[in-house]
């Protein structure tokens, strides 16, 4: 039926673009004439004006002597051609039945035009333009078949728990009887819960390359429109077509744009969404079973999806896609690197222990930006310095060399980051250091970077001490070497770090002894989850609070400060290191320390003894001068 109505529609339309061709392309004589009484035109004729005649069945189309022309309809029965070969006049005729077809269309054309509009718009509110004026109804999903760029579980990694779960799914899908021989049913709904980035649709995207069953993909905000009651006639229509083709897979990614609790926000809630998600309630598990139709749905707001949509039943798993642990990040980085020609010295595992916290999506574009430095630089493979300056670029931002530093300010940059890198290489369970540089970077002039051994599932107190004393090493170093009042702003930053950590330490996790084992952060919630306006203690635990994150800061400053006075002449030495070569990693700065000569290939002074690594100056540095008041950029 579609196909004809498209049909119908097409011809209409040929016919109506020819009539208005014939309309507008008829001779000159047509559109020019005027018409005259039968009556004048005998006496024009009896007088000798007519110079020529065409003759149109009824009508006659006359050109006079002197240049007129004009119609006259001739009575029925009347012969007037005797009348027009007796005065000598030139007599032309038409045919009769392009006459009649051109009168019979003329008459027809306004009715077939009214059935051609007529069928256009049955055609569109019936499903055959779901995009539309009358198609607000029709479900937007559109069903996934991938012949190319096809994904499978071998191009998902890092998230090994979430993948099982799912092939499971995709067994079901298979081999049904495996499970219900054994009294198990099929899962109607699985949702993939987890933070952006971390590979939810690319896992919905291997469910349709294994399943090989038809796979409808849409997006919550899909459903939702101005009119209330479209985005239910749009869930009707989905699982419908879902229906047609069952065995399917439906996959809803944000489904939180449809999901959310009813009933909630200032004046209630939005009619259309509920409606929509009371639809989509019924259609998952109501009085209608829909089989063999299995919705996966992801989020990464599942605080806020109504409870109904969360019960077993309806998503019977939730299914949580975690950012990827250090063995993740290695294989994603492995996933990403196939298409990358790797250097010999490139070691992925060093790469994943750098990258706490990335997601699967900000592996990809680590991967991307070293090879695009590579390229940029004509190399023919990708080299671990490419993936560290990706690292840099993506975690800390571009390098800006373009900056101009005076030598005060890289003197200054200097002693704040080797305060920061000595105090942390001499406190207690600190994370190695990884790298040490005064380049500035984004926000920052200089920065130490530490690279975990593994990922930190738990925290202890000595080492968030040992945090917080090698924060305070920069601002300390500054004072020892420039005097105090000489002293930057440059430990905005690190302050901002520490008061942080120490707030954390008393007021979450328990660590302040004159306050107890007491959540003072999240009081003014009740354990009803709902808010009980202002402050839930008194300004006296306020000024405790105070008196305790300010104990903490104040013995981190002062470990740091004995570290720094007994570690001076490494002070000096890295500070030395700094200034010459800007940038040292982590084995090279043990060796700076001890002296040793680096051995770059731009080390100009490889033998042992060498003045700027070795000899400590006899003279203190002088302080950077004051720009005008104008405060520096934070130091990391």
């Amino acid at each position: 039926m579609g196909n004809a109505r498209n049909i119908a529609f097409w011809v209409v339309l040929f016919l109506l673009i020819l009539a208005l061709f014939n309309l507008f392309s008829g001779s000159e004589t047509t559109m020019a004439t005027r018409t005259v009484a039968y009556s004048d035109f005998i006496q024009k004729l009896d007088a000798g004006d007519v110079s020529s005649v065409t003759l149109d069945g009824e009508r006659v189309m006359v050109r006079g002597k002197d240049g007129s022309q004009y119609m006259t309809i001739k009575p029925q029965g009347e012969n007037v051609t005797d009348k027009l070969l007796a005065k000598h006049v030139i007599v032309d005729a038409k045919p009769q039945e392009q006459s009649g077809f051109m009168s019979l269309l003329g008459v027809w054309l306004p009715f077939i035009v009214l059935i051609g509009i007529w069928l256009f718009f049955m055609n569109r509110m019936q499903g055959g333009g779901k995009g539309g004026a009358m198609g607000f109804g029709k479900s937007r999903a559109k069903l996934l078949t991938e012949k190319q760029g096809r994904v499978t579980f071998d191009d998902v990694a890092g998230i090994d728990e979430a993948k099982e779960e799912l092939e499971e799914i995709v067994e079901f899908l298979r081999n049904p009887q495996k499970f219900s021989r054994l009294g198990g049913k099929i899962p109607k709904g699985a949702l993939l819960v987890g933070p952006p980035g971390t590979g939810k649709t690319l896992l919905a995207r291997a469910i349709a390359g294994e399943a090989g069953v038809p796979f409808f993909t849409i997006s919550g905000s899909d459903f939702v429109e101005m009119f209330v009651g479209v985005g239910a006639s749009r869930v009707r229509d989905m699982f419908e077509q879902a229906k047609k083709n069952a065995p399917c897979i439906v996959f809803i990614d944000e489904i939180d744009a449809v999901g959310r609790s009813r009933g909630v926000g200032y004046g209630g809630g939005n009619d259309e969404r509920e409606q929509t998600l009371n639809q989509l309630l019924v259609e998952m598990d109501g009085f209608e079973a829909n089989e063999g139709i299995i919705i996966v749905a992801a989020t990464n707001r599942p605080d806020v999806l109504d409870p109904a949509l969360l019960r077993p039943g309806r998503f019977d798993r939730q299914i949580q896609v975690p950012n990827p642990d250090i063995k993740g990040r290695e294989k994603i980085l492995s996933v990403h690197a196939r298409k990358v020609p790797l250097g010999p010295d490139v070691d992925l595992r060093i790469i994943a222990r750098g990258t706490p916290g990335f997601s699967g999506a900000d592996l990809a574009n680590l991967v991307n930006e070293a090879a695009l430095m590579a390229a940029r630089v004509g190399r023919r493979f990708v080299t671990m310095e490419d993936f560290e300056s990706a690292k840099d670029k993506v975690m800390m931002g571009a390098e800006r060399r373009s900056m101009v530093m005076t030598e005060d300010e890289k003197k200054l940059t200097a002693y704040h980051e080797a305060g920061h890198a000595i105090v942390g290489l001499n406190v207690p369970q600190h994370d190695p250091i990884h790298k040490a540089t005064i380049i500035p970077r984004g926000r920052a002039l200089g920065l130490v970077l530490s690279l975990p051994e593994r990922d930190q599932l738990s925290v202890t107190y000595t080492k968030y001490k040992s945090k917080i004393a090698m924060a305070m090493g920069g601002k300390v170093a500054e004072e020892l070497i420039f005097g105090k009042e000489n002293v930057t702003s440059g430990a905005a930053s690190d302050i901002q770090q520490v008061t942080k950590i120490a707030r954390a330490m008393v007021t979450q996790f328990g660590f302040a002894d004159r306050l107890g084992n007491i959540d003072y952060a999240n009081e003014q919630q009740s354990y009803l989850g709902s808010y009980s306006g202002g402050a839930a203690h008194s300004p006296e635990t306020m000024e405790l609070i105070d008196e305790e994150v300010r104990k903490i800061v104040e013995e981190g400053y002062a470990r740091a400060k004995q570290i720094l006075t007994d570690k001076a002449e490494d002070l000096e030495r890295l500070a030395q290191g700094l200034l010459e070569y800007e940038t040292l990693t982590g084995p090279e700065i043990g060796r700076v320390i001890r002296g040793e000569p680096l051995g770059r290939g731009d080390d100009e002074n490889n033998a042992p003894g060498s003045p700027s690594l070795t000899t400590i100056p006899k003279t203190k540095p002088k302080p950077p001068k004051a720009e005008g008041g104008m405060e520096p950029e934070p130091l990391t």
